[in-house]
């Protein structure tokens, strides 16, 4: 809602309750967007959120004693855990993964607890897969039981502790290896997930103690994203409520990302270059507020434009207006970030030390950008604004987004596959040797021999 007004209590709030060791107090999602908070705060509300579930599903675990085949196999199983199979941001970055994954290899199940939203992604995914299981209708335990049945290989769990998540299931530990990656930037706890599937950027090698899974790295960007999304016609300015001249600063995340110190920059940024506007996604809980908090700044409500939800193939031809994406702090841009880098605009983006802070900057080093990766607050605005003040450089960038669009690793699901493929075999070896998790860095070629 951007009610800022009592923003900055929220924090010490949060570390009384962490500090009274009260499990089941502080979701682990709500420390991902709350500044300040550290990855290894992070870590200790999921091991707190965790530790009584964990005790209860302790029993069940015991008497479902779910036995694994680790004999030698012609082809992996890989089962995707989520409630995001449909027309959702997770979806729209998997499709391609999934659907370029070796067949000769892998055998993909889809293991979904969400409703189907009769959309063309859902036919999309069911397409993908080699066989698709709805969960929906089932308990946590039946759940376990079907993946166990399934003879599942690697569970690869995509919700984490994202709305509608049923870490229940993984907590029966159904499957041999079970891997934490793609919807959740950040720990799940101890007994959850083995891996998380990530990369040099995003978690350096020195920040794995704030992890209870081990760090399985790509050798890019831990995103994939491939190379088939459709980008709509390019829309008029006026078709999109934006003014027919200035520049336009835009930010598509949603409303909790945003917090004071990030709008301060951006009202910055708004003062300093003449007519231009700050294009935000609609919120009808944030939108008044946000006027608000501009006009607190000496900004007018009027320079915040607001554009509603809609398809994904519109989204991108719109946001060919924006000249310049700007990234929040500390849970920065996902989707959106490579969303925008798709659609040819530019990004900056001032990483911190968490997971969802440094996103958008593994993003940028895979598609060739890192000069937009700022080092600090004040660089954050310095590298905006002299973009802003100088087309010509602008330009530069977005010329080469245009150019580089079909060759940048972060665009290369093909590659993004077999290095992840990489990944999935190098766990499955070590379990069949019965080596514990490790950090494992995709390799190539690939060994073909489980």
């Amino acid at each position: 809602m951007c009610e800022w007004e009592h923003f900055t209590d929220s924090a010490p709030h949060m570390r009384a309750l962490l500090a009274r060791n009260e499990a089941d107090k502080l979701p682990p999602f709500l420390l991902l967007a709350e500044p300040g908070m550290s990855a290894r705060e992070q870590f200790a509300c999921s091991e707190l959120w965790t530790r009584d579930r964990l005790a209860a599903s302790r029993i069940k675990r015991e008497r479902l004693d779910f036995r694994f085949d680790l004999a030698s196999r012609e082809k992996i199983r890989v089962g995707y855990l989520s409630s995001d199979f449909h027309d959702h941001a997770t979806a729209l970055l998997l499709i391609e993964m999934l659907e370029a994954h070796d067949r000769a290899h892998f055998e993909v199940h889809a293991f979904s607890y969400g409703a189907d939203d009769g959309k063309l992604m859902r036919g999309r995914i069911r397409s993908a897969v080699d066989v698709f299981h709805d969960l929906s209708a089932i308990t946590d335990v039946d759940a376990a039981c079907a993946i166990h049945q399934a003879g599942i290989d690697i569970l690869v769990d995509l919700k984490g502790y994202t709305q509608g998540a049923r870490t229940g299931i993984l907590m029966l530990r159904p499957a041999p290896v079970q891997v934490n990656y793609l919807g959740y930037p950040g720990t799940l706890g101890a007994g959850i997930c083995d891996y998380i599937i990530t990369d040099p950027f995003v978690t350096p090698l020195a920040s794995a103690a704030d992890y209870s899974e081990s760090f399985a790295y790509m050798p890019n960007s831990y995103q994939p994203r491939g190379r088939k999304g459709t980008i709509g016609p390019k829309p008029s300015r006026a078709d999109v409520g934006l003014p027919e001249t200035g520049f336009v600063f835009c930010c598509f995340n949603q409303a909790f990302k945003l917090t004071p110190d990030v709008f301060d920059s951006w009202c910055r940024l708004l003062g300093a270059t003449t007519d231009s506007v700050l294009w935000l996604l609609r919120s009808e809980y944030a939108e008044g507020n946000l006027k608000g908090e501009a006009l607190s700044r000496g900004i007018a409500g009027s320079r915040l434009v607001f554009a509603p939800d809609m398809g994904q193939e519109g989204h991108l031809g719109r946001l060919q207006l924006a000249d310049l994406v700007l990234d929040t702090a500390p849970y920065g841009a996902h989707t959106t970030a490579s969303d925008a880098l798709w659609a040819g605009v530019p990004i900056v983006t001032n990483p911190g030390e968490t997971f969802p802070s440094r996103v958008a900057g593994s993003l940028l080093r895979a598609v060739g950008l890192p000069e937009l990766i700022a080092c600090g607050e004040q660089d954050y605005f310095d590298i905006a604004s002299s973009l802003a003040a100088d087309p010509t450089r602008l330009e530069t960038f977005k010329a080469r987004l245009q150019q580089d669009r079909f060759t940048a690793p972060l665009f290369d699901v093909a590659a993004y596959t077999l290095a992840l493929e990489n990944l999935y075999e190098t766990m499955w070896l070590r379990r069949v040797a019965d080596l514990q998790p490790a950090a494992i860095w995709a390799r190539t070629p690939r060994p073909h021999a489980f």
